[in-house]
């Protein structure tokens, strides 16, 4: 089943870390901090173009992930960025 990204979540560029350079952040991210290319009504400022993270393109909605609601987004999403991080 394909999902779309859930318009104003933007859980994605808030909870997970990102180590390699983004536009406006060139030592990436920090879990937990918004990126600076996360729009105001929480979209992606890059989405599509060619200087947008490979992780970023990587990483595709699913139920999982996504559940029900943004909350349930972040939630997983942190829990994960904690599991991975040692």
């Amino acid at each position: 089943m394909t999902l779309d990204c859930r318009a104003g979540c933007g859980a994605c560029c808030i909870a997970p870390s990102i180590s390699s350079p983004i536009p406006g952040m060139p030592h990436g991210k920090p879990a937990g901090v918004r990126c600076v290319q996360l729009t105001h009504d929480n979209r992606c400022a890059i989405f599509g173009r060619p200087d947008r993270p490979k992780v970023c393109t990587g990483l595709k909605p699913e139920v999982a992930m996504c559940g029900d609601d943004r909350d349930h987004a972040l939630a997983w999403l942190t829990a994960l960025e904690r599991a991975t991080v040692a």
